[in-house]
């Protein structure tokens, strides 16, 4: 059985903290899409610790942490994050596994990501330039490198064709970046590599599943960023929804049981890219400043806005989302007044649905008023226990949604989830 955990806005939902939750009810962690663009974030004790690749269970004794095969893997980044939990006291090599179908990404990407970025002038997607998209455009122009290719004794010549390859593609670019301390790097980390378990990742999953054990599949980004359905083209490569799981561990639709859909109780977005309920005001400056809304893995910051239940509604819908969780719910203690994107505005038209290009349509949110509850939520443990003001904007979006919030996250601590009833 597989349940799934993913952001249902355009990232940044919290999914890290969500995902350790959730862990001891599980016996694999599994990754199934995305790079080291991911950012989740976890607080171990006292100390914070931004994961970009590795699943979000590492600090659970005894639980197994499985890279898919969808995810883009920086063997560097993933040197630098086993050394970091090591030092924590995580013994990483007993119960981080990779799957052996998981695509690399090599410096190159990388410079091909700058390169791409900045030759967009003023329509830059926003990228994080960790290589992602150049390394899935490998993966689908079938040119890739794959973990299982490391123990290859050709492996260093298919590494050198496939750089040559991108050479050429940089100075069409007319850029050029020098790599040679990158593949320092790069091979060290592939030596590092070889110590981990590699394992064949479609069959480690379904014997697992085979024998009555519980997974977890853990997404990143946002289901808006989603390559086939998000705000395109200011999307991920990815497939960041609940279909991903299928593809990018290797499991059959029905095997999937649970879809965890996290939102936060407001909306962000980091880089470029239509965003309807975007507050260019003093709100949006508060829900900056009260939600430390900067980026994880860029350290920009957040664009802030209201809730939008016409994307979030979208996302439920194309994800088959079976419970809600609601992060960072205190932000909006300060609040005097919220507001909840109801429907948008195209061309003087309502209507309740994501339109086919946000960024070509002047969107016109139309909002529906709330009182905020100008308390302190952080201390309370109990759903009942919430503002009556709280508990009727959660009601409203449970009713629209048609899908129950169980969960809010009302903290940064691990503990702040107040679970309903």
């Amino acid at each position: 059985m597989v349940d799934v955990i993913l952001g249902l806005q355009w990232g940044d939902e919290g999914k890290g903290k969500i995902v350790d939750y959730f862990a001891p009810n599980y016996d694999v962690i599994a990754r199934f899409q995305g790079g080291p663009n991911a950012g989740h974030t976890l607080y171990v004790g006292e100390k914070k610790i931004v994961l970009h690749q590795i699943p979000s269970g590492i600090f659970h004794e005894n639980k197994i942490n499985l890279i898919g095969n969808g995810v883009v893997l920086d063997p560097v980044t993933l040197k630098k994050e086993c050394e970091t939990v090591e030092a924590m006291g995580v013994n990483f090599k007993k119960n981080l596994y990779i799957s052996e179908r998981t695509h690399l990404i090599l410096p190159s990407h990388r410079a091909l990501d700058k390169a791409s970025e900045l030759a967009k002038g003023n329509e830059k997607i926003g990228s994080t330039l960790k290589g992602i998209s150049p390394a899935y455009m490998d993966k689908t122009g079938r040119n890739g490198l794959r973990v299982g290719d490391i123990n290859d004794k050709s492996f260093v010549t298919q590494y050198i064709r496939l750089r040559l390859k991108h050479q050429k593609l940089l100075e069409n670019f007319s850029f050029a970046e020098d790599i040679s301390q990158w593949e320092e790097e790069f091979f060290e980390a592939i030596d590092f590599l070889k110590q981990l378990k590699i394992v064949n990742g479609e069959y480690f999953v379904n014997d697992t599943i085979q024998k009555g054990k519980k997974i977890l599949a853990e997404g990143a980004q946002g289901s808006m960023l989603d390559v086939d359905f998000g705000t395109f083209p200011f999307v991920t490569s990815s497939s960041t929804i609940s279909a991903g799981v299928g593809s990018g561990l290797g499991v059959a639709p029905q095997k999937i049981k649970e879809v965890f859909g996290i939102t936060k109780a407001y909306c962000t977005r980091v880089g470029s890219g239509p965003f309807p309920t975007e507050l260019i005001d003093e709100n949006g400056e508060l829900l900056r400043k009260n939600g430390n809304e900067y980026g994880s893995t860029t350290g920009r910051p957040r664009r802030c806005g209201w809730i939008d239940l016409v994307a979030l509604n979208f996302a439920c819908m194309i994800n088959g989302v079976t419970q809600l969780v609601m992060t960072k719910a205190d932000v909006l203690d300060a609040m005097n007044t919220l507001e909840v994107c109801t429907s948008y505005k195209i061309n003087g038209k309502e209507t309740h649905e994501v339109p086919f290009q946000m960024n070509r349509d002047s969107i016109e949110p139309v909002y529906k008023k709330f009182k905020g509850w100008k308390t302190d939520i952080t201390s309370i443990e109990k759903f009942n226990n919430l503002p009556a003001e709280m508990s009727t904007y959660i009601n409203y979006i449970n009713t629209t949604l048609g899908i129950p919030v169980k969960f809010i996250s009302n903290g940064p601590g691990s503990n702040q989830i107040i679970v309903a009833l």
